[in-house]
């Protein structure tokens, strides 16, 4: 493809990163804790700590974990929401030389055993609202070490304890539990803070992470993601914001909104890394699904970044408390994990006359691949461009590349692609070629200008009658009409054209028919691309990021 993007890169931003600066990721994170340790690093409800504090509190846990004679390399589970434990927690594990494994915590025992098994976490530290998952399953694991949090562990004493008791007593938000052994969050803080941490010789080559990709296509299997990495990535990312942010007037620090879950590589790196790189503040939100809530802490602030997957614009563009936020200091709205739905971008751009900069990444690639220019000015309907030291090719089923406006699958090269899948050597011959690319599994077509659209998952096409439908194309269409709230469209089996497609319905206005919807697609859509089958539900299953499950849909239908 001969690297045709680099033409369309915005001014400033460089061809090449150079990740060989730092050693390791903590590395890079000690050097913002120097640099920023009195400005706020994370907030969440009210209350923030500082890089100091968050410098010295992950210190003090790393102390911890150390003299319980784990030794560098461990992996070690985070169970947690966006709640200011989190960052401490990474910190902790990085610069103590362990490898982090995040997970959900709405995991079921099933999928928590898994994970747990799979990566063979020695240690874990979680919040006690999930401890009864674990309860369920600890005695058919590795993990010897528990660290239990409690919400309101570094809100203050007074904040708290009141936290506390409505989180226990009033929501009942923490169902009984029992894990003999365990240690509560502060304790080992206040053990930590008489013992004497000691620094961990790491190097670019060392695991950081195992980030568990989400399954959905088989059993979930960990990315192996070394330091190197991770530090690649969190440098492309500066790089490509660097536009953005310049805008800012000096000496004001940015404002990043986590509403996407840390746990999760998109925000991982862009919420948590890449503020800690610049040197922001981070925003957490623990509970992103309570729209009113988020919109409540997040009011006061300056937003100047703000990440999420189109179902999270949707959604808080059709609060009614929407305009009480600030986002006239707004400079970069990056859209990811999901296609964003033209109608949900131009809602956005009109309410806060910033675009949404679409990218696109997985976990395999720490994950962010391409990015739309941070000082684009309108919704492209693409993913972007290749970021810097990142190549893209366009392959066919053969491994052969395309030309410029062909379809085919994306594969990707670049330092932020992973060392391959944890203990399982086969699943990663799979996805690399010969050359080091690694296949994405997604479909995209890249313009002459460097911008790659992706046309749909490989696996979520749908085949009617030997044309291929890609059911993005078809959700963009239907999330136009004015009565529908959220869509989704699947392949199911079909008599005469072997699939057919059918939609899944989330309306916004309560007196929507099938037959509008029906009548609507006739004009936009070609005969076979068209829906043959309309359920309308309260809801749509969703992955922890909000991404809408399209295999849980088509197993409901098959």
């Amino acid at each position: 493809m001969d690297k045709v993007w680099l033409k369309s890169y915005p001014p400033g931003v460089p061809a090449e990163i150079d990740a060989s600066q730092y050693a390791s990721i903590t590395a890079l994170l000690a050097e913002s804790f120097d640099a920023n340790r009195s400005k706020p690093a994370f907030a969440c409800m009210g209350k923030s700590i500082t890089y100091g504090q968050l410098d010295e509190l992950s210190k003090r846990l790393a102390a911890w974990f150390q003299s319980r004679g784990i030794a560098p390399g461990a992996r070690i589970a985070i169970m947690m929401p966006n709640v200011l434990q989190y960052p401490v927690a990474l910190a902790a594990i990085l610069r103590a030389g362990y490898v982090v494994v995040n997970v959900n915590p709405l995991y079921t025992p099933r999928e928590l055993e898994h994970q747990l098994k799979d990566s063979g976490a020695e240690a874990i530290i979680l919040l006690e609202n999930f401890a009864v998952t674990l309860q369920a399953v600890i005695t058919r694991t590795r993990v010897k070490h528990i660290v239990v949090a409690s919400m309101g562990d570094l809100l203050g004493a007074a904040k708290g304890f009141i936290v506390n008791y409505v989180v226990r007593n009033v929501k009942k938000m923490v169902p009984a539990w029992s894990l003999p052994g365990h240690v509560s969050f502060n304790d080992a803080l206040s053990a930590g803070a008489r013992l004497t941490f000691k620094p961990v010789e790491q190097k670019p080559e060392d695991i950081a992470f195992l980030q568990y990709t989400g399954g959905t296509t088989g059993v979930s299997k960990g990315a192996t993601l070394l330091h190197r990495n991770l530090v690649a990535n969190v440098l492309q990312s500066a790089a490509w914001t660097e536009p953005a942010l310049a805008r800012l007037p000096a000496g004001t620090q940015p404002v990043t909104v986590a509403a996407l879950p840390l746990y999760h590589v998109f925000a991982l790196t862009v919420c948590g890394l890449l503020t800690m790189r610049t040197g922001g503040l981070a925003i957490l939100i623990p509970n992103p699904r309570d729209i009113a809530g988020m919109i409540k802490d997040l009011q006061g602030y300056s937003i100047t970044t703000f990440p999420a997957v189109n179902t999270l614009y949707n959604a808080i563009l059709n609060h009614p408390d929407f305009d009480k936020l600030d986002f006239s200091h707004l400079l970069v709205a990056n859209g990811g994990g999901m296609a964003v739905q033209e109608a949900v971008a131009k809602r956005w751009y009109e309410r806060t006359h910033t675009p949404i900069v679409e990218g696109y990444g997985l976990s395999e690639t720490s994950p962010c691949v391409t990015c739309n220019p941070t000082n684009a000015t309108e919704y492209t309907g693409t993913i972007g461009l290749p970021m810097p030291s990142t190549e893209i090719s366009i392959r066919d089923d053969d491994g052969n590349e395309l030309s410029i406006g062909q379809a085919g699958e994306i594969c990707i090269r670049g330092p932020q692609v992973m060392a391959g899948y944890w203990q399982r050597p086969e699943e990663t011959a799979k996805v690399m070629t010969a050359d080091g690319f690694f296949k994405s599994g997604d479909v995209g077509v890249m313009s002459d200008r460097g911008y790659v659209k992706l046309v749909d998952r490989k696996k979520d096409m749908i085949l009617v009658s030997g044309f291929n439908v890609y059911p993005n194309e078809i959700e963009d269409v239907v999330a136009k009409l004015p009565g529908v709230f959220e869509v989704a469209a699947v392949g199911v089996p079909d008599a005469n054209s072997g699939e057919a497609v059918k939609l899944y319905i989330v309306k916004k206005d309560p007196a929507l028919t099938d037959k509008e919807v029906f009548e609507y697609c006739k004009a936009q859509l070609t005969g076979y691309k068209r829906p043959k089958a309309i359920e309308f539900r309260t809801d749509l299953p969703k992955s922890n990021v909000g991404k809408i499950l399209r295999r849980e849909l088509r197993d409901a239908s098959a």
